[in-house]
C-alpha cells in the first residue's frame, strides 16, 4: 500500500501518521472535523484527508478500524472537488456507538447514519459515475454489497479521492487502513 499512496498529498497532514507495506495509520489531531453550516452554524474544513486528484469514472475502496473513544471520532473515505463540494463516508462514534456514516456538501452538509454493532473493520467503497456517487459497505470482512447512499458530486470536475479521518470534540485516536485501492473504470 505504501507504493499505492506514493504521490498522494496530504490535505490537514496530522502530527502523527506512519504507513509500513499495506498499512496507513492515521492518528487524529484534535479539534478536526469537516462540515458546513447546517444545523450547527460553523464551517469546519480542518479533518485529515491523504487522496490524490482523479478525474472521470473510478472506484474507491478502503478497509479500516479504529480506536474510537470520543463523540464523533470518525474514519473512512473522503471526495472532495473543494471546500464546498465534497462526501465524507465512514464510521463515526455516535452517542457511544459507531454508526454507518455519510456526509454529503453542496454548501451545507447534511448527515445520514445507520447504527451497527461495534464491527472489528469495516470497508467502503464509493463509485463515481458522472454526476453520480454510489456508496457501499460491508462489515468484518464482508464485500460493500450494503448501499448507504447515492449522491450528487459536480461532473466533469477533478476531485481529491482517499481516506479520512478527524476528531470533532476528542484528544485524537488511531484509524488503522489497509485495502485502499482506487481504479479508474470505464
Amino acid at each position: 500500500m505504501a507504493d499505492m499512496i506514493t504521490g498522494w498529498r496530504w490535505l490537514n497532514e496530522p502530527t502523527t501518521w506512519t504507513a509500513e507495506g499495506d498499512t496507513l495509520v492515521i492518528t487524529t489531531d484534535p479539534d478536526t472535523d469537516f462540515w458546513r453550516t447546517t444545523h450547527y452554524g460553523f464551517v469546519r474544513d480542518t479533518g485529515h484527508i491523504l487522496g490524490t486528484d482523479v478525474d472521470g469514472d473510478w472506484e474507491l475502496t478502503a478497509t479500516f478500524e479504529g480506536d474510537y473513544r470520543e463523540q464523533y471520532d470518525q474514519a473512512g473515505i473522503a471526495i472532495r472537488v473543494d471546500e464546498r463540494n465534497w462526501i465524507k463516508s465512514g464510521i463515526e462514534l455516535v452517542d457511544g456507538r459507531q454508526q454507518i456514516s455519510a456526509v454529503v456538501t453542496r454548501e451545507f452538509s447534511d448527515w445520514s447514519v445507520v447504527p451497527v454493532d461495534s464491527p472489528r473493520a469495516v470497508t467502503i467503497k464509493a463509485e463515481r459515475t458522472g454526476d453520480t456517487v454510489t456508496i457501499s459497505y460491508g462489515l468484518d470482512g464482508a464485500e460493500p454489497a450494503t448501499m448507504l447512499r447515492l449522491a450528487y458530486l459536480p461532473p466533469d470536475r477533478t476531485a481529491t479521492a482517499g481516506v479520512m479521518a478527524a476528531s470533532p470534540t476528542g484528544k485524537g485516536f488511531a484509524a488503522t487502513f489497509t485495502g485502499i485501492d482506487l481504479t479508474p473504470r470505464g
